[in-house]
Formats: structure tokens, sequence, C-alpha cells
């Protein structure tokens, strides 16, 4: 049976009203102040945690630490290579994301829930499991017979599997909310206009996705760049050859320099917080997406 179109009426969903459009029936009433004061005190309470978190490690970070983190090859080569596997595992979580969230946004066909439900798998499961289970796939006689032909087992490639791995999770998840947020109604008009559905893909619904698109990739970039558990296991933490920001940290801690742990880990946190303001700058800001 092939995939047919989805025709549920929540793409036509409006979208929520703001603030702004309240009337004065919906402003808070006082009985309501107890219950928004302990809203607003649980929120604060986490914002303060976080920030806390982040000064702690900050305050304990000094100019030198950072510098001799700096200085360090292998830190270097880690940080070259965190930049480079995580760039590639945005780009293979993009290439399977697109068509994947439109598939499941778009049609009804058998198996959709079984295969929703599944590509949930990576974000739920322990990383652990997951570095084991790649691990394992790799020991079995295809697995053997693809590493003899491309080595990825304790080698670079295995480090972008590791993170594509749970990255592209995360990256279908987005595009399918973005495909979902697309009237099909535009799409539809372009096919009975002559378009064939490729060309309406790539004519009318891309375009409006791209602001989802560069979500999706820098959502799935600052998850790669923060993945440690499936490294450990499939990509080893050899210095000089699989080690990657996170893996540094683990090494740094293992020999007892906290410091240069530290420094490490500032230098991942300044990463993440630039790409999501590039998110929030450039993604879908005010779709609920981030």
């Amino acid at each position: 049976m092939s995939p047919q179109p989805n025709t549920n009426p929540s793409h036509d969903a409006r979208p929520a009203p703001s603030s702004a459009d309240w009337g004065v029936a919906d402003l808070p009433r006082p009985h309501d102040a107890l219950f928004l004061a302990g809203l607003i005190g649980m929120l604060g309470l986490y914002v303060l945690l976080i920030v806390s978190l982040l000064g702690a490690l900050a305050c304990f970070t000094s100019g030198k630490d950072l510098a001799t983190a700096l200085a360090s090859e292998e830190i270097r080569y880690a940080f070259r290579l965190s930049m480079i596997s995580c760039t590639l595992s945005a780009l293979l979580s993009l290439w399977v994301a697109i068509p994947a969230g439109y598939l499941l946004s778009r049609f009804q066909f058998p198996g959709r829930g079984l295969i929703d439900a599944l590509l949930d798998v990576p974000i739920v499961l322990p990383p652990l499991v997951i570095g084991l289970a790649l691990l394992i796939l790799f020991q079995t006689r295809l697995g053997r017979a693809v590493d003899q032909i491309v080595p990825v087992t304790f080698a670079v490639p295995s480090v972008v599997l590791a993170q594509f791995s749970v990255a592209c999770a995360f990256a279908v998840r987005t595009m399918r909310v973005t495909f979902d947020q697309i009237n099909p109604r535009s799409e539809q008009v372009a096919m009975t206009l002559g378009c064939s559905r490729a060309q309406a893909f790539w004519m009318v619904v891309f375009p409006e996705a791209r602001r989802g698109i560069l979500t999706a990739a820098t959502l799935s970039w600052a998850r790669s760049l923060g993945e440690f558990g499936p490294i450990l296991v499939f990509s080893g933490a050899t210095r000089m050859r699989t080690e990657v920001l996170p893996t540094t940290v683990y090494l740094e801690l293992s020999v007892g320099k906290i410091e240069a742990a530290a420094a490490v880990s500032l230098i991942m946190v300044v990463a993440a917080l630039a790409i999501l303001i590039l998110a929030r700058l450039f993604g879908l800001r005010g779709t609920g997406l981030i």
C-alpha cells in the first residue's frame, strides 16, 4: 500500500494567542497570586541552578588554565576533531531528518506509528547502551566486512557514527514539527498547477522549512558536541586519534588534572552557547521549537 497524504487538520491550527492578545478577564486574579508565585519560584530555582553551575565552572577556571589548555597539542587535536565530527554528524542528520520528517508529517502508511516510536529509541536509551550496541554490530560478520574495507571501530569514523546515532533522532523530531507547521495547501495548489510532488517540495515546502532546517542542524551539532558514552565505548579515548572534547575531560579527570578538565568544559560551554544563540537568532523563533 502506497503512503497516503496526511490531511490532518492540525496543519491548519492557528497559533496560540500571545500575552498581548489577552483580555481583562484573562489577567491574573488576586487569589491566583500564590499559584503564580509557585510557578515562578520553581522556574527561578531551576534557572538559578543552571546559572550556578555555569558560574562555578567559570570561577574555577582561570585565564592561565584556559591558555594552558589551548596550548596543549592533545587538546587542540580534540577540539579540531570535535568541530569536524560534529559538523559531519549534523550534515548526516539533516540528510536523514528532512525526508523522514516530511514522510511522517505528510503521509499515512502501514507501520507509521511503529517507525515513529523507533525514532525515539536513541533519545531514551542510555548512551552507553548505544555505544555497546554499535560495538557489537561491528563484531558481526557484516560489520567486520565493513571494517576491513573502511576501518570504523576505534577510528575516527566511529566518532561520527556514534554522534550521528543519537543526534539524528533530535533532528528528525525537529523536522517533523517544522513540516507539521507548514500548511499543506500551498503544496497542493502547486501540484494542481502542474508541479510534481518533488517540484512542489523543492519550490514550495523546502524554502518555508529553512528555519527548521537550521534549527535541526544546530541542535544536532550541539548534541553531537556533548556526546560521550557511545564514543567512549565504540571509539575509545585514544590520545591524538579518537579524542574529542568530552573524552578529553574524562582523560584529564582520570589523571587528576581538574583545572584542565574544567578549562576544556568551559570551552564546550562557550561553543554550545554560541550554537544555541545562533539557533534562536536564525532558527524557529516564536514557533515553539526553541
